[in-house]
């Protein structure tokens, strides 16, 4: 037990659940001892350990018990049974604005969070020149943390939790609103604790950051451990969960020899979706080689966006009918364009189609989304016909960080120059 930072046995967290408000008063007064409530486990039986100086990355979706196990382990909530037993000094940043009162400034709520985790005056006044460094918000330090935006708050606010020098950092979600040259920075720091030999516990929905930086993993689903272990194969079997579980349509047989006899309907969540003749394109996925449909994309695979439509007898005297996509970033962004026009490949004849576009992904990570159209070109500007904004959402990852939008494979040539400097 020498080398185990944080030890996790049977934990169980139960909530107490009722449906009107009033339901609690009438069972705390019932003379019957009636029960007005249901139990929910929010944790059920989660056991694992931590070893020192090991970074564990724990993934789930939304109401997977991350964040209650995470105020288990600090000391905020109280589990219903089991055993937590941690080693080291704690320092935690959980959600955003815990610890801190919005009334006080910023310096006022450095020496606040300093004075709770048991620091004088005196150390943490040593502390408070790396703080103000690493947040970086300026003269916004003395005014009150109500005025901050998220990401001034969560600068602070990380400023702090790694610069009290702790045994144990604990961090959930709160990176998240910070920009990417504040998580790069977060990042270095991360390797600096690492190397100082300190133990990391990441919460997030990040598997980039999982892989980029995390020892091993842990999938929580349910208030239950369903993985722990390799990183990649831990964040491999929850993307592959998370994408079967956000299907729309049944998984069918994909392969060249039924391929011109599929015709797909699929369930559409647009941004907007608009045209002269809408309803003609019927199915649109971005898929691995496999033909596997996917939500997660790696750094520098190959993908096939795939689209099926429909040439209507109105359309079919018409000579300049192509498809036509593009992947969008969050700001709506056009980053990649792609059409069928590129080829000269113009739909003249009534039918059903599909098409299929192959490319090598030299997208940085992130979240992205695809437009597809259905579109006449007479003139320079399309006249759509159907036309999908947000036909596919998807997330690009990788254990490497880069910046800019592309990251597009280059030559690079240098000759030395004669002359005199």
């Amino acid at each position: 037990m020498d080398d185990i930072a944080i030890s996790i046995e049977n934990l169980i967290k139960t909530y107490k659940l009722y449906d009107k408000p009033i339901d609690r008063l009438k069972e705390s007064l019932s003379i019957s001892k009636k029960k007005y409530h249901k139990n929910h486990n929010a944790l059920n039986g989660i056991s694992f350990k931590v070893h020192k100086g090991e970074t564990v990355g724990i993934i789930g979706v939304n109401g997977s018990g991350k964040s209650t196990l995470l105020k288990i382990i600090t000391g905020i909530i109280t589990p219903t049974s089991g055993t937590v037993r941690v080693i080291g000094r704690i320092s935690a940043l959980l959600e955003l604005g815990a610890g801190f009162n919005p009334e006080y400034t910023g310096i006022e709520n450095i020496y606040l969070n300093g004075t709770m985790m048991g620091f004088t005056k005196e150390e943490i006044e040593k502390k408070i020149e790396n703080i103000l460094k690493f947040a970086d918000i300026g003269e916004f330090v003395n005014q009150p943390v109500k005025t901050y935006s998220s990401g001034m708050f969560v600068r602070l606010a990380f400023a702090v939790s790694i610069n009290v020098d702790p045994d144990i950092l604990i961090v959930d979600e709160a990176l998240s609103v910070g920009d990417n040259i504040f998580q790069a920075k977060c990042y270095k720091k991360f390797e600096e604790l690492k190397n100082q030999g300190k133990t990391i516990l990441l919460v997030t929905h990040d598997v980039d950051s999982v892989r980029r930086f995390c020892d091993r993993g842990i999938w929580i689903d349910s208030g239950e451990i369903k993985e722990i272990g390799d990183v990649e194969k831990i964040t491999g079997l929850y993307m592959a969960y998370t994408s079967q579980k956000s299907k729309t349509i049944n998984n069918i047989n994909k392969s060249d020899n039924n391929i011109n006899n599929i015709k797909l309907k699929k369930i559409f969540n647009p941004i907007s979706r608009w045209g002269s003749n809408v309803g003609l394109i019927s199915y649109v996925a971005i898929c691995n080689k496999q033909g596997e449909e996917i939500d997660y994309i790696d750094k520098d695979e190959t993908v096939k966006i795939l689209m099926d439509v429909e040439i209507s007898p109105e359309l079919s005297n018409e000579k300049q009918i192509g498809i036509a996509f593009s992947i969008k970033n969050t700001k709506g962004q056009d980053l990649i364009v792609g059409s069928t026009f590129q080829d000269n490949y113009k739909f003249n004849d009534i039918g059903a189609y599909r098409i299929e576009f192959q490319l090598s992904n030299y997208l940085v990570p992130g979240e992205y989304y695809l437009v597809a159209s259905l579109e006449q070109r007479i003139t320079d500007v399309p006249l759509y016909i159907d036309y999908i904004d947000g036909a596919c959402y998807f997330k690009v990852i990788s254990n490497k960080m880069y910046y800019g939008m592309l990251d597009i494979p280059l030559n690079v040539i240098v000759n030395r120059l004669n002359i005199n400097l």
